[in-house]
């Protein structure tokens, strides 16, 4: 809750530590997200190793984070529906199912950007 006495500055800096909680949440607790950043951490060692460029350097970033942050939606509204509807029920089912698709959406663009970025280097060593 919003304590109105808070000034703009006090509430951005209330805001980013609510904000860096979450990540944390995330990153202690969900195990796809381990599974992504230990993906992320793999990636970012070939973008080293095979010397990509600073704009493939920028699409991988903003496919990581685009993994990360629809990990993070679908985890959010697994919790919310989990919280609402803790038995199984078939509506909340096909809820998570969706939002399940969410990351894999967003998982297949990565995969697309990857091969962009390092089949044409792996090639070369071919």
């Amino acid at each position: 809750m919003k304590n109105p006495k808070d000034g703009f500055f006090i509430g951005r800096i209330k805001s980013l530590k609510y904000a860096f909680k979450g990540m944390w949440i995330l990153i202690t607790t969900e195990d796809s997200i381990k599974v992504q950043l230990s993906v992320a951490f793999i990636a970012i060692i070939l973008g080293f190793l095979l010397d990509i460029s600073a704009i493939e350097w920028m699409l991988q970033f903003l496919a990581i984070g685009l993994v990360l942050v629809a990990e993070a939606a679908n985890s959010a509204i697994e919790e919310v529906a989990d919280f609402i509807h803790p038995e199984f029920h078939k509506k909340i089912g096909k809820i998570k199912d969706i939002a399940a698709g969410i990351p894999t959406f967003a998982a297949l663009t990565s995969l697309i950007i990857a091969g962009i970025i390092y089949i044409p280097k792996i090639l070369v060593f071919f």
